[in-house]
């Protein structure tokens, strides 16, 4: 770091070639990742996903004198693989520590206990089914623990069996499986069950196939009897082509549910009477919350007095707190992006996020009853953020990330996040244009953030801008946004990104001639595809476990939780099978004419590498490429070592094809 500090006159270097203190290592360790946060009484927990230990997911415990400590040791990763994307893996038995927690153990995922000062036991019994049986989402009832458990029937998770299960607390299912006993299932894919405050009745979410949980769930709601069993549940608040995302009790209110849902085309928040009515609480063409990918998310929670904390924005989600009356006062606080959040009633901690601050968890306290003004909120940062980033000294190598607006063919609106190149210690010649990537988000039902990413700032520190397109079927702005995609994938995204990045070359801040794109999964797909649809734009692509043969991954490709996504994205089977065919990155791969790098996790069961294996092969024999792959990896890289591998092979890839000399960065090799 010191020969950065040390320079002081702006030297002048082509783009691409700058040096930067921002290394892949640096953004390796960067995803470390905090999740899953709750209060214990006067703490705060969360999970903690470490790429530095393998991609251990690690429970820490905050206290209020400061300190943060590993709450299991090495040994232990708190992670549930249900629905592959994860769910809630704990839960606090109590509010004190001594009452110790139950959790989903990542490597067998079992359901253990733990307690200060044992080590933990197993609650779960061990899969009678080779597959296996994965838990999320719990809730503490008596002498039991409720949740959602998975079951497995294939190695591949493309048959499964999900159910909300009750399991002893005094692990006595643990060598005895006739000991969990079965509440319900309601419908093939469920969150786990939120039990009322008072103990009597339940809730949770419920959709089926071909539905993802972003087009149509179900609201369900059950009594729970007296003798710890369940009713008959009802539907009370969603149906066709209505999402309910989350279901919180009120907690002074028996028998109110509150719950966001889009039932008039955004997810605001609504209250839910006993009898089923429903009362939008704060209607806003905004977002109160996100899609469902992963089982027991939090946006919103009740606090104290009918108030309610939640994220709320488009292209942002800022902390506010709602009143009853309707009124909503944002926290004032450097932070744009809050999530995973969690109250004690008074107080509410989260992650939170910012373009030039790194992601922490950050906790939050009114301090006044009644109103308070955005600036009566007191910020305490627990974990991670501002010090820690000056200490790094990278910020003066940031980008300066906007948002902006852009048109596609249609005349519709394409919002993205530009990341214009910037290094302190550099300035390219006059007159040069920056090579520039367009960045796809993976989803492809979800969206970018406009926060600090030492991914996207490993480019841009050495002269590479960036663009992460929110493509029409982008979350954040509404239902009608979102279903620009609805049978048109490979087509609106891939459009949407090539209109942003003409747009860029016609407000000449980037150059024509050096264009390339790159995402992950979904945005694999649509870097893919765009190779073959937009070859005179492209001249290269970064592409991260992608999806390209979508009539395999239809027909048992891919897991259970999006078996049928491609029924929406795409159209239904078979009717659709044309379109299928023609938007098919695998079928145009003898078009695509610019080098290329795949990266592919051996372990991955949502994009298995036989796609990629498929894709290579019908490859035109010219295109030079490479393909990397990592043992123990799967749908999204956790290990630092993946991380750095993949981002030198990137910057070496556009190097060769744009026409820089990274410094200190080994040549990929390249095939064709």
């Amino acid at each position: 770091m010191a020969e950065f500090e040390a320079q002081n006159a702006v030297r002048i270097a082509p783009y691409g070639s700058w040096a930067s203190p921002i290394t892949a290592a640096c953004a390796a360790a960067a995803g470390t990742r905090a999740e899953w946060v709750d209060f214990v009484g006067e703490q705060v927990w969360w999970t903690e996903l470490r790429p530095g230990e393998g991609g251990r997911s690690a429970l820490v415990g905050w206290a209020p004198d400061g300190t943060v400590t590993d709450l299991l040791g090495a040994a232990w990763s708190v992670r549930s693989r249900v629905i592959e994307y994860g769910g809630r893996p704990w839960l606090a038995l109590g509010q004190e520590h001594s009452s110790g927690f139950v959790f989903t153990h990542g490597d067998d995922q079992r359901v253990y206990r733990s307690e200060p000062g044992a080590e933990p036991w197993p609650l779960s019994p061990a899969p009678e089914v080779a597959a296996g049986l994965r838990y999320a989402d719990f809730a503490r009832v008596g002498d039991e623990v409720w949740c959602l458990r998975e079951t497995l029937l294939d190695p591949a998770g493309t048959e499964v069996r999900r159910a909300l299960v009750a399991l002893p607390l005094d692990g006595s299912a643990a060598d005895a499986p006739d000991k969990v006993r079965i509440l319900g299932s309601s419908h093939h894919l469920m969150t786990g069950p939120k039990v009322s405050p008072d103990g009597r009745h339940v809730a949770w979410i419920g959709w089926n196939h071909p539905d993802m949980p972003w087009d149509t769930t179900d609201l369900m709601r059950a009594e729970v009897r007296s003798d710890n069993t369940l009713g008959p549940a009802r539907r009370v608040a969603g149906g066709p082509g209505v999402s309910v995302g989350q279901v919180e009790w009120a907690p002074d209110r028996p028998g109110y549910l509150y719950t966001l849902c889009d039932p008039e085309g955004w997810w605001n928040l609504y209250e839910i009477d006993p009898q089923g009515g429903s009362r939008p609480l704060c209607r806003r063409a905004e977002e109160f919350g996100e899609p469902l990918w992963r089982i027991g998310a939090r946006w919103f929670l009740p606090a104290d007095d009918g108030r309610l904390f939640v994220a709320h924005g488009t292209s942002d989600r800022r902390l506010a707190l709602l009143h009853p009356d309707g009124s909503l006062v944002d926290v004032a606080s450097p932070y744009t992006e809050w999530a995973q959040l969690a109250t004690d009633g008074r107080r509410v901690a989260g992650t939170a996020a910012a373009p030039r601050l790194r992601s922490c968890v950050a906790l939050v306290d009114p301090g006044l009853k009644g109103s308070p003004g955005p600036q009566d909120f007191r910020l305490e940062i627990l974990s991670g953020s501002g010090p820690e980033q000056t200490a790094a000294g990278i910020a003066e190598w940031l980008p300066h990330g906007r948002h902006e607006v852009f048109r596609n063919a249609r005349g519709e609106d394409v919002h993205a996040f530009v990341h214009l190149p910037h290094n302190p210690a550099f300035a390219a010649p006059a007159g040069e244009l920056p090579p520039f990537l367009v960045q796809a988000h993976g989803g492809p039902t979800t969206r970018g953030q406009l926060v600090l990413n030492t991914e996207i700032a490993y480019f841009t520190s050495r002269g590479i801008g960036v663009v992460e397109v929110q493509y029409g079927g982008s979350t954040g702005f509404g239902r009608a946004y979102r279903e620009r995609l609805r049978h048109n994938w490979g087509v609106v995204d891939v459009q949407d990104c090539a209109a942003v990045a003409r747009g860029l070359v016609e407000r000449r801040l980037a150059d024509p001639e050096r264009t390339g794109i790159r995402g992950g999964s979904a945005g694999g797909w649509t870097a893919a595809a765009s190779l073959a649809a937009e070859p005179s734009l492209y001249r290269v692509a970064g592409i991260y476990y992608p999806l390209l043969d979508p009539e395999e991954w239809r027909d048992r490709g891919t897991h259970d939780f999006e078996s049928r996504y491609l029924e929406s994205l795409l159209g239904p089977w078979p009717q659709a099978a044309e379109r299928y065919a023609r938007v098919s990155p695998l079928r145009r791969a003898d078009q695509v004419r610019a080098p290329f790098v795949i990266m592919q996790g051996l372990d991955d069961p949502i994009t298995p590498p036989s796609q990629a294996e498929r894709y290579l092969a019908r490859l035109g024999s010219a295109v030079p490429h490479a393909y990397l792959t990592f043992e123990g990896e799967q749908h999204g890289f956790r290990r630092a070592e993946t991380v750095e591998a993949c981002l030198h092979a990137e910057l070496s890839l556009y190097g060769q094809v744009f026409g820089f000399e990274p410094p200190g960065v080994r040549r990929l090799r390249l095939s064709s």
